[in-house]
């Protein structure tokens, strides 16, 4: 055994090491990244990346057009729970491995360099598009909250937004750049922001509107707004094609708590504390989220009308609160939402860092070179520009009748969705497959593991039918009124980039890639 580690339970083999630099020495990497983040900031920057005045906020009208308040209402804390059962299943790995690798890493340490190179691609592609989402949604808010502020304002235009965004993305850049520490700071104030914005939020929608809607309309009432099965609310259509597309909205809302395992490496206790930060991340984001859509739903002043006006949160508020209070709900969701693309941001570029540190990386040497700050700036330059180039379809005005659908927003949010549940779903398989042969970390999840991550695979299933999903029926091309501009195009891009990763692999990466690369010799470890 070496000398780094000691047997937590001997009986049941839970390895504990005596400090986080052997521990990640035994797992073949020297401390390049500047371990200064204390547990709560862990758990800060997963907390931070799901957040509640993202999700909730822009992807509402997906939960709104597919399936109304009811499916809101109840899909949100039953996908929740499921979600929940892939962290602690993540969690468990986290404990084991704590590396900034993290998903990619378990994978290929799980299942050999082959699930890790696929792993590793689906983890950085549904970054890169978690990135984009965030800053853009971020902008459209901005946006939004200008025109709330000052009448004189007219927001919405495509041009305008985009500008917004590639300045968002400038700003989360330059702070990524600058410090660690400061990253550290910043997620800790964001926690608070969310906590603190997000009470806000539900006291104004509950002491401010002249009246709520019923716990009847809230909870009963079905919406079908995409254009399938002429807006029917019941059968099998609505169940298995607008249900899924409705179900986004959690799906979405909750996700990147990987997070606290691409800081893993600069997270003091790193084996305790970056599992307890990914799976608390997940519950009382849950818990949170809930309450704030319940407090948009009974804020509903004029059901007809939200529909008519595409089902956004933005006309809700518009109905319910005066200009300055609807402005100022919006206003804490954009500074939640930002907060949230800087930590994104993060998380990306230490993925990137990890996976070209091993070689997987076209350009590896340059995406894992540090800054004197330890900090990858390049690859913090490259998540942005890759951002960038991926939301440029927004550009393209796309409505329905004069309502404004935001197809590529959803195509880029259903692109980092799916990347991250299938990336997440591969090792969690793999460590069902080994059993009582894995050898867990401090924080485990014991026999209960079996059950857990069998419905973190069905989740991972319905995951995927819920982001191929078309935004409306007319994004399919059996529909009159069929044009490209409405497709989703998350059925061209996910495809196709898994046809090239096969290719990749099978033409060129097989033949040298090993999986993770040590940075340290044997005699470091013993």
């Amino acid at each position: 055994m070496p000398e780094g580690f000691e047997l937590d339970d001997p009986g049941a083999m839970h390895l504990h090491y005596r400090s986080d630099e052997e521990h990640l020495a035994a797992l073949g990497y020297r401390q390049e990244l500047h371990r200064s983040w204390s547990g709560f900031s862990n758990f800060a920057i997963s907390f931070s990346i799901i957040s509640i005045l993202a999700g909730c906020f822009t992807t509402f009208s997906s939960g709104w057009n597919g399936g109304g308040p009811a499916a809101i209402a109840w899909g949100w804390p039953v996908l929740a729970a499921m979600i929940l059962c892939i962290g602690l299943c993540m969690a468990e790995l986290v404990s084991a491995f704590p590396t900034s690798g993290g998903v990619y890493w378990w994978a290929a340490r799980l299942g050999g360099a082959k699930a890790g190179y696929y792993t590793g691609w689906l983890n950085l592609i549904g970054l890169l598009a978690i990135v984009a989402s965030v800053a853009y949604g971020c902008a459209t808010f901005f946006d939004l909250t200008l025109g709330f502020f000052s009448t004189s304002y007219h927001s919405g235009n495509l041009n305008t937004i985009f500008i917004y965004f590639i300045v968002i993305l400038s700003i989360a850049a330059v702070v990524n750049i600058f410090s660690s520490h400061l990253l550290a700071w910043i997620n800790n104030v964001s926690v608070w922001w969310h906590v603190v914005g997000a009470a806000a939020v539900i006291l104004i929608l509950i002491l401010v509107p002249a009246h709520h809607a019923s716990a009847s309309m809230v909870f009963t009432s079905t919406i079908n707004n995409t254009g399938f099965f002429g807006g029917k609310t019941h059968g099998l259509g609505f169940l298995v094609v607008v249900l899924p597309i409705g179900g986004l909205l959690t799906q979405y809302t909750i996700t990147g708590y990987d997070a606290s395992a691409h800081l893993s490496e600069e997270t003091k206790e790193a084996g305790n504390t970056a599992a307890k930060g990914m799976w608390r991340s997940i519950f009382y984001s849950a818990i949170g989220g809930w309450i704030l859509l319940l407090a948009f739903l009974f804020a509903v002043q004029n059901e007809a009308k939200v529909t008519s006006g595409g089902g956004g949160v933005a006309v809700i508020f518009a109905q319910a609160l005066s200009s300055h209070w609807g402005a100022t709900v919006l206003l804490i969701s954009a500074v939640g939402q930002f907060f949230c693309a800087m930590a994104c941001m993060t998380s990306c570029s230490r993925m990137l860092f990890a996976f070209s540190r091993d070689g997987a990386v076209p350009g590896h040497a340059y995406w894992s070179k540090l800054s004197a700050k330890k900090v990858p700036v390049h690859g913090v330059i490259l998540t942005m520009v890759i951002g960038i180039i991926l939301t440029a379809p927004a550009l393209i005005k796309v409505d329905i009748g004069g309502t404004p659908i935001p197809v590529a927003f959803y195509a880029v949010v259903s692109i980092g969705v799916i990347g991250l549940y299938w990336c997440f779903a591969i090792p969690i398989w793999h460590r069902l497959r080994m059993g009582d042969a894995f050898v867990p970390g401090t924080w485990n999840l014991g026999g209960k593991y079996k059950l857990l991550a069998t419905i973190a695979l069905v989740d991972t299933i319905l995951v995927t039918v819920m982001a191929f999903m078309p935004t409306s029926n007319l994004g399919v091309p059996w529909e009159t009124g069929f044009a490209w501009k409405y497709v989703n195009y998350t059925i061209l891009v996910v495809p196709t980039a898994v046809i090239l990763l096969w290719a990749y692999w099978h033409l060129s990466v097989k033949k040298w890639y090993s999986g993770p690369k040590s940075t340290v010799t044997e005699s470091a470890v013993q």
